[in-house]
């Protein structure tokens, strides 16, 4: 269980001591002020998996894995909401991520180092990838009050340039080796390495004018399998947040309803096969029929429970102690297909297949339901007739409520097959779809003055 009564105290130091440096004049000599480095690697770690949990249940909706049950709710119809939250857990990890470096680079420990550039390189680009400009340069040495915001594609070429640090100091030397205070991978630096390659090609990836061959190059040293991926375990004291949105809903605290959109794809309605992976993720009506929600219509006169289909508990994404997936095997499949296509077709052919094989793997569809699928012809298509559409379509359901998909949307302009605008759609985005979250409320008026203006159709420099 990852010592986890040892790091569960960490997290309790951590919570007491604080990440954030404020002023205090009444300072006890006999209370720790910075917490160990071991402390920092267990709270980035976690905080950085449920910040790709945070991000995606706010982006399930605009991808249409989820709806809400009820008309014009704010997130389905893309309101602007207040984030705040978002935001200061974002700037938390990283804060915790800048203490870490810093000690790592006094005590010569490379491997915490190269950990913590990697975890500060994807809380930078998730941040960056919501919000666009954003600060950071002034954002984490609280000389500055009011820190200027740093503009977002050369944020992204920090991230890059931490990435390629990261890989470096983790295959260098270091004086103290991570252990199980590590979340994700419990001291496996070869893992880690891996993992800095596959943010590497996810993040090049996004660029307007990526380079093919970089990123595919950044795939040959990345995941080899399901076996790589990277992930956070939750345990008995803390259920994985997905699993809570399950409960929940049980209990009548409404959430994690399922989009027809999301539905239609699956039960072969929007393509021409059923995919054997829909029961496996998402649950049944009373009836035993997948039916889901309109985004934005609501569930019109359908009871609270038992008519719409929703996240259950018990299933891979919603059972208790569910791995909350960061980076995985199978996306990194659908991004070699993606860079692969134009140049290598049966590269990208092969890769797109396993993929969807590598998906169905992690969630255990029996063999002969997953050979079925993978030999109809509207999947097995052959290398010579694969195109983007498949591709991203296949990434799509393989990323289920993971954030990096409202980046594909965006990069394919929500190009997905009968992905139509939300009823009640928010009257300021003149029927288009969202492009950003708008800066959080508590941003605004504490540094307003550096803070951008914005509106959620303004895009962010890689979505153009």
């Amino acid at each position: 269980m990852k010592s986890i009564y040892t790091i569960l105290g960490v997290l309790l130091l951590l919570a007491a001591t604080a990440c954030e440096n404020f002023l205090d004049v009444n300072e006890n000599p006999n209370n720790p002020q910075n917490a160990p480095i071991t402390g920092l690697m267990t709270n980035a770690s976690y905080e950085t998996a449920l910040n790709v949990q945070r991000i995606g249940s706010i982006t399930s909706n605009y991808v249409q894995y989820l709806a809400s049950p009820n008309p014009a709710s704010a997130s389905d119809v893309m309101e602007p909401l207040n984030y705040s939250g978002t935001w200061f857990n974002l700037y938390n990890a990283m804060t915790d991520l800048t203490d870490l470096i810093s000690q790592a680079e006094e005590s010569e420990a490379g491997h915490y180092l190269g950990a913590g550039q990697v975890l500060m390189a994807l809380n930078l680009g998730m941040t960056v990838d919501i919000f666009g400009d954003v600060p950071y340069s002034e954002g984490f040495d609280f000389s500055a009050v009011t820190p200027m915001y740093d503009d977002d594609e050369q944020l992204y070429a920090e991230v890059l340039n931490l990435l390629d640090q990261g890989i470096q100091n983790l295959e260098g030397s270091t004086a103290i080796s991570i252990g199980d205070d590590d979340f994700i991978f419990q001291g496996d630096v070869d893992k880690w390495i891996k993992f800095g390659n596959v943010l590497k090609a996810r993040f090049m990836l996004h660029s307007p004018n990526v380079n093919a061959n970089e990123v595919l190059a950044a795939i040959d040293n990345g995941f080899e399998g399901n076996d790589d991926d990277a992930y956070v375990e939750f345990f008995e004291q803390r259920f994985n947040p997905w699993a809570q949105v399950a409960i929940n809903n049980e209990n009548l605290l409404l959430g994690g309803w399922i989009s027809t959109q999301f539905i239609e794809a699956l039960d072969g309605t929007s393509y021409p096969t059923v995919d054997p992976r829909l029961p496996l993720m998402i649950g049944t009506t009373d009836e035993g029929e997948f039916i889901g929600v309109p985004n934005g219509a609501g569930r019109g006169d359908a009871p609270e429970q038992g008519a719409r289909s929703t996240l259950i508990p018990g299933q891979y994404y919603t059972s208790e102690l569910s791995p909350l997936l960061i980076a995985t095997y199978a996306e990194q499949k659908f991004i070699e297909a993606e860079a692969a296509l134009a140049s290598d077709p049966n590269r990208a052919y092969a890769a797109y297949l396993a993929g969807i094989e590598a998906h169905m793997d992690m969630l255990e569809v029996p063999a002969s339901e997953k050979e079925a699928y993978l030999s109809d012809p509207s999947v097995r298509m052959g290398a010579g007739s694969l195109t983007r559409d498949d591709i991203m379509k296949e990434k799509w359901v393989a990323l289920f409520l993971h954030p990096e998909t409202w980046n594909d949307a965006r990069r394919f302009d929500y190009g997905y097959k009968d992905m139509t605008l939300p009823a009640n759609l928010n009257t300021n985005l003149n029927d288009q779809f969202i492009r950003r979250l708008p800066y959080p409320d508590n941003e605004v008026s504490r540094n307003g003055d550096n803070v951008p203006e914005v509106t959620l159709l303004d895009r962010i420099w890689w979505d153009q």
